[in-house]
């Protein structure tokens, strides 16, 4: 059995980055070093005071220390390693793409009045949970080993026990959206008319072989003869 440190040392780099920062931004807040007040998405505050970062912090406060936090820390330790994993294994660089497309659109549409979210953190892993089942749709999931379930439902059943346990419905529901329109325009119209309008940009293939940020198998870029670096991930190489 591997010990914690060596599990997380194990862990692919976008999702252990991104659960990483959920976690300890959840902590700071938790012990009163971090104000959530300053983490928050305001667009008043983005435009008129230059805040620029609520752009981003929004998206690693997943609520303060309960169940609800339990489980989405879960989340991402489990499918979304499975994703980047499996589905995205050896394709960091269309990984850390599918995050930037949901962060994009879940940006876009918190400027919608009626949509407004203040926290992305939470639709973000809905996204990643709803894109998982997409690519798993018949694994059987036992929630609280009381229920079984096709993987394809869990994130409406995961929706369904948002609303028990009295937090908002509208954070699941944004993330099931944009996961959709990810699979949608990612995997079913290029299936269906053989033109991906996702396919990741250059730039995105760029930023992971500059960084050496896990592997990108048949990457059109070469990474950077940097010497070592801390975003190196598990140490993979791009192939040649």
């Amino acid at each position: 059995m591997s010990s914690p440190g060596e599990y997380y040392n194990s862990l692919p780099p976008i999702s252990k980055a991104f659960g990483t920062l959920c976690f300890f931004t959840t902590v700071l807040v938790q012990i009163q070093i971090l104000n959530p007040a300053l983490l928050y998405l305001s667009y008043s505050d983005v435009f008129k005071n230059f805040q620029i970062w609520r752009l981003i912090t929004s998206f690693f406060f997943l609520g303060k220390f309960s169940i609800n936090f339990g489980i989405r820390l879960l989340m991402i330790a489990r499918y979304g390693v499975q994703l980047e994993k499996g589905t995205f294994e050896k394709r960091t660089a269309d990984f850390l793409w599918m995050m930037m497309f949901g962060a994009i659109s879940l940006l876009v549409l918190s400027a919608v009045p009626f949509l407004q979210t203040y926290f992305l953190g939470v639709p973000m892993v809905s996204m990643l949970l709803y894109v998982w089942s997409r690519e798993y749709p018949n694994s059987q999931i036992s929630m609280y080993g009381l229920v079984q379930l096709r993987s394809f439902y869990l994130p409406w059943a995961m929706l369904g026990l948002d609303v028990i346990f009295g937090s908002q419905i509208l954070p699941g529901l944004l993330g099931i959206l944009v996961g959709h329109l990810y699979y949608f325009f990612s995997v079913l119209h290029p299936l269906a008319s053989g033109k991906n309008y996702l396919k990741t940009p250059m730039w995105v293939h760029k930023i992971v072989a500059r960084f050496r940020i896990g592997v990108q198998a048949n990457a059109p870029v070469r990474p950077a003869n940097t010497g070592p670096s801390a975003f190196r991930g598990r140490g993979y190489r791009l192939n040649q």
